[in-house]
Formats: C-alpha cells, sequence, structure tokens
C-alpha cells in the first residue's frame, strides 16, 4: 500500500505503479513542506538575489534567509552558526574534513585513524591522503560491526592528527561508539571527524555533549532536497582548514561559489521538520523493522548482520542462505526497490567491503540485501514488502530446481 505522499505520482503508466520504496538509506522523498519552502524561496519576489551581494536590499534579503536557516541548523545540533558550512552534501563534506584537517595541520601530524567499514568518500579520501605521504590506520570491526574503542586507542600514536569514524553505517546500520571515542580522541589531543549522513535527522545529535570536531551530513537522508548538506566545523576560528576549492570566499572561505539559498532553505527546514517529529518517528521506524524481520523470520531462514550491535531501527542487512542478492532484487524488482550494499557504488558487481571486514564470506555476503525504512512507511507496507521477497525467494528456489 503506497503512502498518502506518494498517491501523486503512483501510477507510471497505464496499470503500472511505482514499486514500495525501501531503500530510504540511498534517499528519501522530500517531505511537502521541504518542498513548499524550497519552492516559496525559488519564487519570491525579494528573496531570488545572490545572498553575496551585500551591496543592495535584494542581496541582503537573501543572506538574511541563508543565515536564518543557518541559525536553524545550529540550535538542532547544538553548535554555533558560524561553525556550520554549507557543502553539496556529505561527500564533500567529509572531503573538506580530511584533505582539509591533513593539509592545514601536516606539521602536526601526518597518521590518520579510520575504519574498514567507512563509507567510500573517507577511504578514497585516506587512500588519496596515503599518496601525499600521510599514514592511515584502518580499524577492523568485530563480527557485529562495531569498532572496539580500545582498538581506536591501540592505534593512537604521537604523531595522530585525526581520527574519522561514522555515526551509523549505511550498509548495517551498526551504530559506533562516538561518545566514547570522543572522549578518547579529546584526551590525547587528536580531532574528531564523523560522518553522520545516516544520523544527522534522525537520531539526536549534541554538539556540546559530545566534543566532535568535524561533522557531515546530507539533506537527502532526511527528506530534505538533494545536492545539499554541510560540515560543522567546531571552534572554527581555531580550526583551520585548508580549501578544496578556490574562487569568491563564500561560506568563510573554506567552499566558494553562489550559495543555493533555497536549497539550504530545503535543508533547514527538513531538520527542523525531523527534529519536532524525532520521537514519533523513532517509535514507528522501530516497530516496522520488528514486524519485517519478525514476518521475514517466520518463514524464511533469515541471518541478520550487526545483530547483538546497536544498530539504527532505519536500516536492516540481512541474507537468505542459498539466495544471491542480485537474484533477489531482481526478483522483487517490479514491486520492492531494496539494495545490496551501498547505492554510491551501483553499477558494480561486488560483495560488500563492510560485511567482508566483519568477517562474513559465502552465501551470507554475495546474499546480503539492505531494507531501510523511514516515517513514511505504514505496517501494510512491510506486509506487503515480506509476502514479495517470501515469493521473490520461492521463484528463486524453483529455477534453480529445474
Amino acid at each position: 500500500m503506497l503512502h498518502p505522499l506518494h498517491q501523486e505520482d503512483a501510477i507510471i503508466g497505464i496499470g503500472v505503479t511505482q514499486p514500495l520504496y525501501f531503500d530510504t538509506a540511498a534517499t528519501t522523498r522530500v517531505a511537502p513542506e521541504v518542498l513548499a519552502a524550497m519552492v516559496a524561496q525559488l519564487a519570491g519576489a525579494e528573496r531570488f538575489a545572490n545572498p553575496s551581494s551585500a551591496a543592495h536590499l535584494p542581496g541582503r534579503a537573501a543572506a538574511a534567509v541563508v543565515e536564518g536557516a543557518r541559525a536553524a541548523i545550529a540550535a538542532e545540533l547544538r553548535c554555533d552558526p558560524d561553525e556550520i558550512i554549507f557543502t553539496s552534501g556529505a561527500t564533500e563534506s567529509d572531503n573538506l574534513a580530511l584533505h582539509g584537517v591533513a593539509l592545514a595541520h601536516a606539521q602536526q601530524g601526518r597518521h590518520l585513524i579510520t575504519s574498514r567499514i567507512e563509507h567510500q568518500a573517507v577511504l578514497a579520501c585516506c587512500a588519496a591522503l596515503e599518496t601525499e605521504g600521510f599514514r592511515v590506520t584502518y580499524l577492523s570491526p568485530n563480527r557485529q560491526g562495531w569498532i572496539e574503542p580500545a582498538a581506536v586507542a591501540a592505534a593512537l600514536c604521537p604523531d595522530t592528527l585525526l581520527v574519522s569514524l561514522m555515526h551509523t553505517n549505511n550498509e548495517t546500520g551498526v551504530m559506533q561508539p562516538i561518545a566514547e571515542v570522543a572522549a578518547l580522541a579529546a584526551q590525547h589531543g587528536v580531532l574528531l571527524h564523523v560522518d553522520a549522513a545516516q544520523a544527522a535527522g534522525k537520531l539526536p545529535i549534541d554538539l556540546r555533549q559530545t566534543p566532535i570536531d568535524l561533522l557531515s551530513l546530507s539533506a537527502h537522508k532526511f527528506h530534505g532536497p538533494k545536492g545539499i548538506g554541510c560540515l560543522v566545523v567546531r571552534n572554527r576560528r581555531r580550526l583551520r582548514l585548508r580549501p578544496l576549492m578556490y574562487g569568491g570566499g563564500q561560506e568563510f572561505g573554506l567552499r566558494p561559489g553562489t550559495l543555493p539559498t533555497h536549497q539550504i532553505v530545503g535543508l533547514a527546514t527538513a531538520l527542523t521538520l525531523a527534529a519536532r517529529h524525532r520521537a514519533t518517528d523513532l517509535a514507528h521506524v522501530a516497530e516496522l523493522k520488528h514486524q519485517f524481520v519478525a514476518g521475514l523470520r517466520a518463514r524464511l531462514p533469515i541471518q541478520v548482520h550487526g545483530e547483538g550491535a546497536v544498530v539504527s531501527p532505519y536500516i536492516v542487512n540481512l541474507s537468505i542462505p542459498g539466495i544471491g542478492s542480485d537474484a533477489l532484487i531482481n526478483q522483487v524488482a517490479h514491486g520492492l526497490a531494496i539494495a545490496s550494499g551501498s547505492a554510491c557504488s551501483s553499477g558494480t558487481v561486488e560483495p560488500s567491503a563492510v560485511l567482508r571486514a566483519m568477517g562474513i564470506e559465502g552465501d551470507l555476503l554475495y546474499g546480503a540485501v539492505r531494507v531501510s525504512f523511514d516515517r513514511t512507511h505504514s505496517f501494510n507496507d512491510v506486509t506487503a514488502a515480506v509476502d514479495l521477497m517470501v515469493a521473490a525467494v520461492q521463484r528463486i528456489r524453483e529455477l534453480s530446481a529445474q
């Protein structure tokens, strides 16, 4: 059953409807309130101007909109407004954080610590820094997909400059021990970067309580628009970064280019809306996930990856012994949209590096699929998804037996 928000575009053609969308870890649908705020900004007669054009009233009006959005985001994350740097999303934010710190502070240390289960935006960035003379320690998770704080402590060296650890894994949903690692990093005078793409807007983040130095997020993960995100740089006046690009000096000289006012409004509106409904959404999504796993487990021999760890209710990663992920996804494609691994690496048929780092091999590795939920899903949607997956497995087994 489609959520009411989906009805307006449910019909693609005569007798053809969109599949149930359970790939919200890849991206979420823009909330109606967010879309309305963005359209109002685009259509406004007084706020269309370039926010950097401070010489006239329209430019100052647009700048005021940007600063209002910056203040709203800061209020949700519990940081100062001028610590927020607008970017195109978490990937750019990750790059600005890692490259920006490493290149600006190389004289203080050339050693970085990260994990083997990070998003490719972090891993590729670390690989690039290794070619520039930096050393990177890649920590392996335990079987549950959790990075042990003791492993971080053991990897710290006198020249460690930065630790980069994601908040919530984008494939398994396993939540990492950020508070413990933040305390360790602060104790040793090491900077901490957190990729919060799968956590921001969904789970509470209080930067006054947890000493995170750099935090990345993307609006499209919590019902905002694609193409906008931010990097929070705590104590920005003391923590210098090397910019990735050069130009007009916008965003305190760290991210040049004309600010997309309507997208920034979309980010702020989505984050504010998510915060307002967080407790209700968390409870709803947790029950959806419970119903889905219980319903599937009652009918199929599934293996849920990350069980035993603290896992986000928004994501479940599972395998069905003897069933390949490609076959399952293809069999449900007309009725159900799910993913195998990270959507950012789609187009390549490779097993999940995250699951492999957790020690998962064989059928369980090659059969892993990710199902992700959001507040727009109903219990009827979940029941239908279970039915579709069970029917798909039966078809695959029948075809294999022929």
